[in-house]
């Protein structure tokens, strides 16, 4: 059977992974069909720490390839969809629900504003 996983890569202390197609009976690190991306867990700021080839994702998910639990982790949390396709990195903003006017309020039905927290009079 065919697994998506990561081979460890990188120095001591230092890990870098590849995203690999493999036999499942291969070792981790061992021979691979195919080289699908990478995952740098120690990149700055200015590095890139994941990438993908969506199209091959997507072709070795369609020949039914299993994928490990940390590459299936790593694609949601990066924005990856189930399709291969790239979704939106961040999620979109909520739009802040809308507060209740001043006309709806009983207060300004009657007139009288409630009173100000701590008795003083707002500038």
């Amino acid at each position: 059977m065919v697994v998506i996983r990561l081979a460890r890569g990188g120095a001591k202390k230092r890990p870098f992974f590849t995203i690999v197609a493999t036999d499942s009976r291969n070792a981790r690190d061992g021979r691979f069909v195919e080289r699908v991306g990478f995952y740098n867990p120690k990149a700055t700021e200015t590095e890139t720490r994941f990438r993908i080839a969506e199209d091959r994702l997507a072709h070795w998910r369609s020949v039914g390839a299993q994928v490990s639990p940390t590459v299936a982790r790593l694609v949601k949390t990066f924005g990856v969809s189930a399709a291969g396709q790239v979704a939106q990195a961040t999620p979109a903003p909520v739009a802040p629900t809308a507060a209740p006017t001043a006309a709806a309020t009983p207060e300004a039905e009657s007139g009288t504003e409630p009173p100000v927290a701590g008795g003083a009079e707002a500038a």
